[in-house]
């Protein structure tokens, strides 16, 4: 049962940051999805981080990596707001604006990820105590 209460719990936060984001950055249909694109790589690149560094840590519980993982950052980041995005710019002929999309979105995703595990494998090498203080 923790673990489910995690999983809600975090997905209240992810969602909570999500519409912050997008409610700050707003965008119509016709409109470059840039609250999107900031969400998803930066989920990206946290998601990269804990994986390789924080959640190889034995000591980190499970209900902690569910509440941060499909919690927090699944309903944060979602391929479904890039799909929309897609098909919006597309339903309203901005073709253009839609394949910079796709392509700023693998061009910053894919490089944020990667750097989130190259900086999680360097914390992975530190003593637990090290990790706090210089993460």
């Amino acid at each position: 049962m923790r673990n489910a209460l995690a999983v809600f719990a975090g997905g209240i936060i992810g969602t909570a940051l999500r519409l912050g984001i997008d409610r700050a950055l707003p965008h119509s249909d016709t409109q470059f999805p840039i609250s999107t694109l900031i969400i998803n790589t930066s989920g990206a690149f946290v998601l990269g981080w804990l994986v390789a560094g924080l959640w190889t840590r034995p000591a980190v519980p499970a209900w902690l990596k569910l509440l941060l993982g499909p919690g927090v950052l699944g309903a944060f980041t979602t391929f479904s707001a890039v799909m929309v995005s897609l098909v919006s710019l597309g339903a309203a002929s901005s073709w253009p604006l839609a394949g910079l999309y796709l392509l700023a979105t693998l061009l910053l995703g894919f490089p944020a990820a990667l750097l989130g595990v190259w900086l999680g494998g360097r914390i992975r090498h530190l003593p637990a105590a090290d990790a706090g203080a210089r993460s």
